[in-house]
C-alpha cells in the first residue's frame, strides 16, 4: 500500500478514532475510500507515472475545524480532489472554498438541497440523493398508504432545515399536509418545546424525524418516556438509528412497527452495479482493515456512496492527465503555497471532464450534468421496518424506492409490522370519534333557530333548534365526535367565518354555506347537504288571475248585509211615512208600495238618484240619513276597490329575476346580503361589478325593508324564504321561478384529515333518506293561512259609527212622524181601549187648522 505521492486524494470523514456504532459508517467510509485508491494503485492507475494516494482527516462535524484541517493539508501537500465531507454544514463552507482553489469535491453524505445549484457551487458534486429526492420518496410512501398530513421534527443545522423545506415543498405540490414543524436544537440537545404536549394536541400520527443518526436516538429515548412511540404514532426516521441501546422490554414494544427511509446502492433495489469494483474493494478491506470489516451484507450504503465519489475523482483524474497539456503538469498549482491563493491550472479542464464522464460505480450508473450538482441516474431509496423480537430489535428490508418505480414490496419481506404488532396500515390521524371539533352556526331559520325555553324551575335557557341542528346530532351519531358550538347572529359576515375556518379558529362551518369558486381557494366544502336555488322575495300581493267578485271584496261580507239591511230598513220606513202623502206612493198595492220605497232607499244610498221625493218632514229626515250613509260608504267602497286594482296592477310588474336584471327594478330598491354569495351573484350576473344595490347585514335586516317599504325586491336563498313566508313573514311573497342552482356544504380546512369520513357520513345520511326527511320537517310546514281575498275588506266594526249616525237620523225621522200623527195614534188607542170600531182619518191637509198648516210650512221650508 502506497500513501505518498505527488498526486493525492483528501477524505474528510466525521471520526476516524471512534468506533462505536454511533460512527460506524464514518468508518466504513473511511475504509472505502481508501479501498479505492489502493485498487487504482492495483490497476496501476498513475498520476505522470506516479500512484495516486490518500490522506484522511478527521471533521468532528464542525464546519470550521472541517475548513482548518482541509486548508493545511492542501497547503502542504499536492491534493487535487476532496472526497467529502460527510455533513451538509460542512460542505456549505467548503463547496465555495473548493471553488476558489479549482479542487472538485465529492459529498457521499452531504444531502442538503440547497446544494444542488451548480451555478452557485460549480465544483460540488455528490453521490448520495439530495434531499429532495428523498422528501419525494417519502411523500409517495405516504400516498401508498393513504395518509395524509405529517410532524416533522428536524434538527436546526443545514442538513435538518434543507430537509424540512425539501418536504414542505413536495408535500404542498402533492396536495399533502405538513401538519407541524418541531425543532431539535442541537446546541442545547433537546427538543423546543414539550415533546409530548406537541404531538398529542395534533391530530396526525404519522412523525418523520429528520436527522442524523446520534441526535435521533436522544430524541427517541424522549419520546419512550412520554409514550408518543407505538400504538399511538407511527415514526420514520431519515436515518439508521443503532438499535443497540433500546434493549429493553418496553423501549422493543414501543419501537417496534418503525421506520426508516434512507438511501440505498442499486444491489438493495435489483440495479445494475459493477459487482467486479465492488468485490475487489471489499477484498481490499478485509485484507489491510480486518477487524473493522462488517461482512459484505453489513456494509453501510454511505460507504458505498464514499466508494464512487473517491473513483469518481480517480476516473476524472486519469482522463484529464491522458490529455496533452503543453508545458502545464495536470496537477500543478499557481500562486502561492497557502490553500487560499493556491488553484489547479487545470481546473477548468478537470470539472468539464467530470461533468461528461461516465461510468457503472458499486453503487449503480454515475454520471453528471453541468446544470445540477446531483448524479443524473441511481438514486435509489430502502424503507426498512423495525421488527421486535424476544432478545432485541431488528431492522427488516420492507419496500423498495427507485426514480422510475415509486415504492415496491422488497422481494425477501413477507410483511410489514406497523405500531402495535399489528397488520393493519394505520390511519395515519387520530380517530374523528375521540374528537371535540369546534363548530361554528349562523343564525338562519330554518337552518339555525335560536329558542329561549324555561325549565321546571321557571329559568330560562336558551337552545338551537332547526335542520342544521339536528344534521349536527346526526352526524354525531354517525362519527361519535363531540362538539363545541359557537353561534353567531344573522349579521355575522359568512365570509369573515370562512376566513377563520381556513385559519384553523373552528374545524367546522355547518349552515346555509353556499359553495363557490371562490370560497374553495381559501377551503373545502363536503358533499351537499342542502340542495339550493335562489329566488325573488316581494311584498305580499292579491293574484292576478281574473275573479269574477272582485268588485264585491271592499267590504266585508258582514259589511254588505248590514247596508242591505239599512236599505231596507229606510224603504220601509218610507213606506210607512210616506204612503198617504206621496202621489208617488197613492193607491198602490202593498207590494207595489214596497218596492217604489226600496227603490228610493236604494237610489238614495248609491248616489244613483230616483225621479221622486220625500213631501213630508219625517220622509226627508230619513232621506238625510240616506245621504250621510251614502257619502261614507260610496266613498269607502270606491277607495278600497281603486286600491286593490293599483295592487293588482304592482303584483304585474315584478314577475322573477329576469325583470331585475332588465332594470324594471331601481337599484337602490334591490336589497343585497353583503358578504354572501349573494353579493357575489348580484354583481356577477346583474349588475357588471357595480355595487348600486341597498346593502343589508341579516335576514332579519331584509325581512323588515320589504315591510317597512324600504326596498321592492330581494334574493335570498330558496329554502330560508319558502320558510320565512311560511311561517313568519305572512306579507311577503315568492315571485317567479328559482335560479342559480347551487348546493350548501360543511366548510372545512384544505386537505383536513377526516374530510373523507365527513363526506361518507353526509353521503349516507342522504341515501337513507334522513335529509329528506329533516326537509320535509323543516321546510314544509305553514303557519300563515291564505285567503282569496287580494286585500283587507272594510269590516262592520269600522262602520260602526257611521251606521250609529244613520240610526240616530232615523230615529229622528220616526219620532218626527209619530209627533205628526200623534191625534190619530191617541184616537186608535182610545178606540181600541173602549172597543169602539175606528172612525175614518180625516184629510189632514184638508182639516189642518191655519196655524198648523203654517206649521207645517215652516218646517218643510226649513228642511
Amino acid at each position: 500500500m502506497v500513501n505518498s505521492s505527488a498526486v493525492q486524494l483528501l477524505g474528510l470523514f466525521y471520526d476516524l478514532s471512534d468506533n462505536t456504532s454511533s460512527s460506524a459508517w464514518s468508518t466504513q467510509a473511511r475504509a472505502m475510500f481508501q479501498s479505492a485508491v489502493i485498487l487504482s494503485q492495483r490497476y496501476n492507475i498513475t498520476i505522470q507515472g506516479q500512484p495516486i494516494t490518500w490522506q484522511s482527516v478527521q471533521t468532528e462535524g464542525d464546519s470550521l475545524t472541517a475548513l482548518a484541517t482541509t486548508c493545511q493539508r492542501i497547503t502542504n501537500s499536492t491534493i487535487v480532489g476532496i472526497v467529502g465531507p460527510p455533513y451538509s454544514r460542512e460542505s456549505a463552507v467548503l463547496a465555495p472554498f473548493s471553488e476558489r482553489i479549482g479542487i472538485p469535491l465529492v459529498s457521499y453524505a452531504a444531502t442538503d438541497p440547497t446544494l444542488s445549484d451548480s451555478s452557485t457551487y460549480p465544483t460540488f458534486y455528490r453521490t448520495v440523493p439530495a434531499d429532495t429526492t428523498a422528501a419525494l420518496a417519502i411523500a409517495q410512501l405516504f400516498l401508498q398508504f393513504n395518509w395524509r398530513s405529517v410532524i416533522v421534527i428536524y434538527q436546526n443545522d443545514a442538513y435538518g432545515i434543507g430537509g424540512a423545506t425539501a418536504i414542505a415543498d413536495v408535500f404542498n405540490h402533492l396536495n399533502l399536509t405538513v401538519a407541524q414543524s418541531i425543532i431539535f436544537d442541537i446546541a442545547s440537545l433537546s427538543i423546543r418545546g414539550d415533546l409530548r404536549s406537541l404531538l398529542m394536541n395534533s391530530l396526525t400520527r404519522i412523525v418523520v424525524l429528520w436527522m442524523e443518526s446520534s441526535h435521533a436516538r436522544l430524541v427517541l429515548e424522549d419520546a419512550i418516556r412520554f409514550d408518543v412511540l407505538a400504538p399511538h404514532f407511527t415514526w420514520i426516521f431519515s436515518a439508521n438509528v443503532p438499535l443497540d441501546n433500546f434493549n429493553t422490554t418496553d423501549a422493543r414494544r414501543k419501537l417496534a412497527g418503525m421506520l426508516t427511509v434512507e438511501p440505498a446502492v442499486g444491489s438493495a433495489v435489483g440495479g445494475l452495479i459493477n459487482s467486479t469494483l465492488l468485490n475487489e474493494a471489499y477484498d481490499i478491506w478485509n485484507r489491510y482493515e480486518a477487524d473493522s470489516f462488517p461482512g459484505v451484507d453489513n456494509v453501510n450504503s454511505y460507504a458505498l456512496f464514499a466508494f464512487d465519489a473517491t473513483w469518481t475523482l480517480i476516473q476524472g483524474l486519469t482522463q484529464l492527465c491522458s490529455l496533452n497539456i503543453s508545458n502545464t503538469s495536470c496537477s500543478s498549482f499557481s500562486g502561492d503555497s497557502f490553500c487560499f491563493d493556491r488553484r489547479l491550472v487545470s481546473s477548468d479542464l478537470f470539472i468539464n471532464i467530470l461533468n461528461r464522464n461516465a461510468f457503472r460505480g458499486v453503487t449503480g450508473p454515475i454520471q453528471f450534468h453541468k446544470n445540477t450538482t446531483n448524479r443524473i441516474d441511481g438514486n435509489y431509496y430502502i424503507a426498512r421496518n423495525i421488527h421486535g423480537y424476544s432478545t432485541g430489535l431488528e431492522y427488516v428490508p420492507g419496500l423498495i424506492w427507485s426514480n422510475s418505480g415509486g415504492w415496491t414490496r422488497n422481494a425477501h419481506t413477507n410483511v410489514i409490522i406497523w405500531p402495535g404488532t399489528s397488520l393493519v396500515v394505520p390511519s395515519g390521524y387520530i380517530e374523528i370519534s375521540r374528537l371535540t371539533l369546534q363548530v361554528a352556526v349562523i343564525e338562519a331559520p330554518p337552518f339555525i333557530i335560536r329558542r329561549e325555553f324555561r325549565n321546571e324551575s321557571g329559568g330560562s335557557y336558551t337552545k338551537l333548534t332547526g335542520y342544521v341542528s339536528e344534521f349536527i346530532e346526526q352526524l354525531q351519531d354517525n362519527l361519535g365526535f363531540t362538539v363545541s358550538i359557537s353561534y353567531f347572529p344573522s349579521d355575522q359576515s359568512y365570509n369573515e367565518l370562512i376566513d377563520a375556518v381556513a385559519n384553523g379558529t373552528f374545524d367546522l362551518l355547518i349552515g346555509d354555506v353556499t359553495v363557490t369558486s371562490s370560497r374553495r381557494e381559501k377551503v373545502d366544502f363536503s358533499s351537499s347537504i342542502f340542495d339550493n336555488s335562489l329566488r325573488v322575495i316581494i311584498r305580499e300581493t292579491p293574484d292576478s288571475e281574473l275573479d269574477l267578485w272582485s268588485f264585491l271584496k271592499p267590504f266585508s261580507i258582514t259589511l254588505w248585509i248590514v247596508s242591505f239591511a239599512a236599505i231596507v230598513y229606510v224603504g220601509l220606513l218610507f213606506a210607512i211615512i210616506e204612503r198617504e202623502f206621496n202621489e208617488m206612493l197613492q193607491n198602490r198595492s202593498v207590494l207595489s208600495l214596497i218596492v217604489m220605497s226600496l227603490w228610493f232607499s236604494f237610489g238614495t244610498i248609491t248616489g244613483y238618484g230616483v225621479d221622486f221625493y220625500a213631501t213630508t218632514a219625517a220622509g226627508r229626515v230619513l232621506t238625510v240619513g240616506l245621504y250621510v250613509l251614502s257619502l261614507v260608504l260610496v266613498a269607502t267602497y270606491t277607495a278600497h276597490l281603486t286600491s286593490d286594482l293599483t295592487v293588482k296592477k304592482a303584483a304585474e310588474s315584478i314577475s322573477g329575476i329576469d325583470d331585475i336584471k332588465n332594470r324594471k327594478v331601481e337599484s337602490n330598491r334591490i336589497g343585497i346580503l353583503v358578504n354572501t354569495s349573494i353579493e357575489d351573484y348580484y354583481l356577477r350576473e346583474i349588475s357588471a361589478g357595480n355595487r348600486n344595490f341597498y346593502p343589508l347585514k341579516s335576514l332579519n335586516e331584509m325581512f323588515d325593508a320589504l315591510v317597512n317599504n324600504l326596498i321592492d325586491v330581494s334574493i335570498m336563498d330558496a329554502g330560508i324564504l319558502e320558510y320565512a313566508t311560511s311561517s313568519t313573514y305572512c306579507n311577503l311573497t315568492l315571485v317567479g321561478k328559482d335560479f342559480d342552482r347551487s348546493a350548501f356544504g360543511i366548510v372545512f380546512q384544505k386537505n383536513w384529515l377526516f374530510n373523507q369520513n365527513l363526506d361518507v357520513a353526509v353521503l349516507t345520511m342522504k341515501e337513507s333518506g334522513v335529509l329528506d326527511n329533516l326537509k320535509i320537517k323543516w321546510f314544509q310546514s305553514s303557519a300563515c293561512s291564505y285567503t282569496e281575498e287580494t286585500s283587507v275588506a272594510m269590516s262592520i266594526e269600522s262602520m260602526a259609527g257611521l251606521f250609529m249616525t244613520f240610526a240616530m237620523i232615523t230615529t229622528i225621522g220616526i219620532l218626527w212622524f209619530i209627533c205628526k200623527k200623534r191625534s190619530a195614534i191617541k184616537q186608535h188607542l182610545l178606540t181600541w181601549f173602549r172597543g169602539e170600531k175606528p172612525q175614518p182619518e180625516r184629510n189632514h191637509t184638508a182639516e189642518a187648522t191655519p196655524n198648523e198648516t203654517l206649521a207645517d210650512a215652516r218646517i218643510t221650508s226649513y228642511l
